[in-house]
């Protein structure tokens, strides 16, 4: 079976709230603001086994993410040197037989800003948040991508632009979705910046995405 490149995205520096959430949700090692990091999202889900074999041998990164799923698998790994970090991706590729261009091109599927939360909804979102607490009357940013992966990528870009709360990022499955709180005004250039970063990621458009 052909294994086939759905995300691949590199992170210069793990923006604080990111690296944090990672920390607090991850049953890997824990990344800390700053680092490098690499997302790598392949299909089949059981090949990322492999995947990540092959990054740990050949450099000294370490994995905070690997999701094995039915369809798709999820490798994060990350370090304080780039270099190393970018080195483990071409590991990745070679092992792969693939180029960066490979990867699918992603598609924002959902983006849509709530203003002015109601307190019931800040409640609800809130017992099913392992991040940041948004509060009544913040605006809420949604963002929902495929492949996932990128959703991460998504998320740095936005808190490196705005000061906003992240609420909840998940970078796996069938599509990634990001939460995040804040004033209006901080949440609209948060927005801004997480679709302007999907949109710059270049790759090959995929022939079907799925459907829920």
């Amino acid at each position: 079976m052909s294994t086939t490149l759905r995300t691949y995205i590199f992170l210069d520096q793990l923006q604080p709230q990111l690296a944090s959430f990672m920390g607090k949700t991850a049953k890997g090692f824990l990344p800390l603001p700053g680092m490098a990091s690499l997302f790598v999202e392949i299909a089949p889900g059981i090949a990322i086994n492999r995947v990540t074999d092959v990054a740990l041998k050949a450099t000294k990164v370490v994995p905070a993410l690997q999701v094995v799923e039915r369809a798709y698998g999820l490798l994060e790994v990350h370090d304080f040197d780039q270099g190393e970090v970018r080195s483990a991706g071409r590991a990745i590729l070679d092992h792969m037989g693939a180029k960066e261009e490979d990867r699918l091109k992603p598609k924002v599927l959902t983006n849509q800003i709530i203003r002015a939360v109601e307190p019931y909804q800040a409640q609800i979102i809130n017992r099913n948040s392992q991040g940041m607490m948004i509060l009544p009357g913040q605006s809420l940013f949604i963002l929902e991508t495929e492949p996932a992966g990128y959703v991460a990528f998504a998320s740095n870009e936005a808190e490196k632009a705005a000061r906003v709360f992240l609420v909840s990022v998940t970078p796996f499955g069938a599509f990634g979705r990001l939460y995040m709180s804040g004033t209006e005004a901080e949440i609209d250039a948060a927005a801004a910046a997480a679709i302007a970063a999907i949109e710059s990621i270049s790759g090959k458009q995929p022939e079907k995405f799925v459907d829920k």
